[in-house]
């Protein structure tokens, strides 16, 4: 797989909303969603909230327009992943409209709480950026990270690895004088 950069990911979502004529909402997030945060770190797919099985027509639309395009999308029911915070859609942030489809980036507390929850290093250096970046705040974060662990064994989530990744986060940060 190649990186995928900001350019490609605009491409993508041109694409679409030129083909796809309705009225839509659709919600980046992952790797793809951080480069248009900012981040430099490259991503190798375009990552979407979405039902992975049971594609509707929108998705049916980026499938095929990724596809010509030569890029890796994945429709991620992170619903299903973390417990999501009560006010997550309020925080989504605006990435555009593209034709009648409005892009939104997931919530920044979300897309930390995933990857609080994996904890690679890639995604604890995620994290961090978020908050150089002032997209989220560690205290806010421990909040959402707390609130998150009474759900932690209907999401499959190990609290005692999630509360390390945090430990880690506040590390990496200590370092950075953060």
């Amino acid at each position: 797989m190649a990186e995928i950069t900001v350019t490609q990911i605009h491409a993508l979502l041109t694409e679409v909303g030129r083909r796809y004529p309705l009225p839509a909402t659709l919600t980046l997030l992952g790797g793809c969603a951080l480069c248009l945060l900012g981040s430099t770190r490259p991503t190798l797919d375009i990552d979407y909230v979405g039902h992975d099985l049971h594609k509707n027509e929108l998705q049916q639309v980026i499938d095929l327009v990724a596809q010509e395009m030569q890029l890796e999308v994945e429709a991620v029911p992170i619903d299903g992943f973390i417990p999501l915070p009560s006010d997550s859609l309020q925080r989504r942030l605006p990435a555009g409209d593209f034709g009648s489809i409005s892009v939104y980036i997931l919530d920044p507390y979300s897309i930390a709480l995933s990857k609080i929850e994996r904890g690679l290093d890639s995604d604890l250096a995620d994290v961090v950026f978020l908050v150089r970046q002032g997209f989220i705040t560690l205290k806010q974060l421990e909040v959402v990270v707390q609130s998150a662990l009474p759900h932690a064994k209907e999401f499959s989530m190990n609290p005692t690895t999630m509360r390390e990744h945090i430990e880690d986060v506040k590390h990496q940060l200590s370092l950075l004088n953060l």
